[in-house]
């Protein structure tokens, strides 16, 4: 059983934040998009999520920054972070940028659904897939 939250999804790719945004909706999410790190943070001043969907590699303000700035400010310390990138050296990025779970572009539609009810829904930190790997740290 998913748990609804408020998501917001941090991705350049139009097509993909898109989709995102379609897919989580449906589960029932509250969703908003942003397409770089610094639209993202400008939201965040007025909305708080429960769980970031971040991408790293973007124009503007990329993940790495973002999740910089934002721990900073100090705005919204407590939110998940999911990260969906094909940064080679995945696993290292997601730990640089404290995430809880992180998944490998290209990536299935259930596994982020799957990995958004684990960390909506279950504290601790999940590796990629399923939410069984070993954690992220």
């Amino acid at each position: 059983m998913t748990m609804c939250g408020r998501v917001l999804v941090v991705e350049d790719d139009a097509v993909l934040r898109e989709t995102l945004e379609e897919v989580l909706r449906d589960e029932g999410h509250e969703v908003r998009t942003a397409a770089h790190g610094q639209e993202a943070l400008d939201l965040m001043d007025e909305w708080h999520p429960e769980l970031i969907i971040l991408d790293l590699m973007m124009p503007v303000m990329d993940g790495f920054a973002f999740r910089d700035e934002q721990l900073r400010k100090g705005i919204a310390l407590g939110t998940r972070v999911l990260v969906l990138s094909a940064a080679r050296d995945l696993e290292a990025a997601a730990t640089r940028v404290t995430a809880d779970a992180f998944l490998s572009k290209p990536f299935r539609l259930d596994e982020v659904l799957s990995s958004v009810s684990l960390l909506l829904g279950a504290p601790g930190r999940y590796g990629p897939g399923d939410g069984t790997s070993p954690p992220v740290s």
